[in-house]
């Protein structure tokens, strides 16, 4: 049997939002697998075991830039350890000017990127010396470029959200869908580019949730696809309720518009980043206390 350990415990409470002994409950059942433990709790507990998944944790910025002619832009995002830093002038000039050089020069990648010409120096060079400067680690993490012989529309919200939208349509309704994608944070334009395993999850947690009712297998397995569809429309761009009017959907939008969208990026500060735990003496304190 493997042994459930109070870091483990505080590491699945931190992902889910669920009690803590519910927490060690599911760790056991699941011989200590992280990912199987969370899948319990979202059969047990349902969205409240999922309440943390959008939660961010590294610091940063987003830095977006689009070309006057509105056929080519950027978004990058570059973090740092502390929100202290993420206002400093130099940081977000330093974001800013990446974006640019992104958008004009097409980097192949990071380590391509890094290797730019930027300043007396190169990109990299330019970061180390902004470390010196500040006293705090600071990388380049990614970062999207378009180019297009449709328009490009842009959104950047408190530099911590970013979208970048390749369309074609009014103004209006390129910055109608930036705002929406950063509202809603879509995985995916339509059910064909989520991520499988994702789907497989959802119908993994339906089918548990659905063999509980007891009901007869024909309506559990309706029941099952009727979660799955209803997962699809939440996270697909085109099947979500349009921000500015959920009586319509996004795709009935721009079909009463004469609009199109072609492909867009969303990025925000730190997502899928998880922040090392430096508070020792809770951990200490409930290892101590048998949790």
């Amino acid at each position: 049997m493997a042994q459930i350990t109070a870091a483990m415990v505080k590491q699945l409470r931190e992902k889910t939002d669920a009690p803590m002994m519910e927490c060690k409950k599911a760790l056991t059942e699941a011989a200590g697998d992280l990912a199987r433990a969370e899948e319990i709790l979202r059969v047990k507990l349902g969205s409240k075991a999922s309440k943390a998944a959008s939660r961010v944790t590294a610091e940063g910025l987003i830095g977006l830039h689009v070309a006057d002619d509105h056929k080519t832009g950027a978004v990058v995002e570059v973090n740092c350890e502390t929100d202290f830093v993420a206002k400093n002038e130099d940081f977000i000039a330093f974001v800013d000017a990446l974006a640019r050089i992104i958008a004009a020069r097409n980097p192949a990648d990071v380590d391509a990127l890094n290797a730019l010409a930027m300043g007396e120096g190169t990109v990299e060079s330019t970061r180390a010396a902004l470390v010196g400067k500040i006293g705090e680690n600071m990388a380049v993490r990614r970062f999207r470029r378009f180019e297009t012989s449709d328009r490009l529309s842009s959104y950047l919200h408190g530099g911590r959200i970013g979208v970048l939208v390749d369309f074609t349509g009014s103004d209006e309704v390129g910055k109608d869908l930036a705002m929406h994608i950063a509202a809603s944070r879509p995985r995916a334009l339509d059910a064909g580019g989520v991520d499988p395993a994702l789907i497989a999850a959802e119908r993994s947690v339906a089918e548990q949730k659905a063999a509980e009712s007891g009901k007869p297998a024909d309506i559990v397995a309706r029941m099952v696809d009727g979660a799955v569809q209803k997962f699809l429309k939440e996270v697909t761009l085109l099947s979500q309720p349009f921000v500015k009017n959920d009586k319509q959907s996004v795709e009935q939008m721009l079909k009463d518009n004469s609009a199109q969208i072609n492909r867009y990026a969303l990025f925000v500060v730190g997502e899928g980043i998880e922040r090392k735990s430096e508070d020792f003496a809770a951990e200490v304190a409930a290892a101590a206390s048998g949790s």
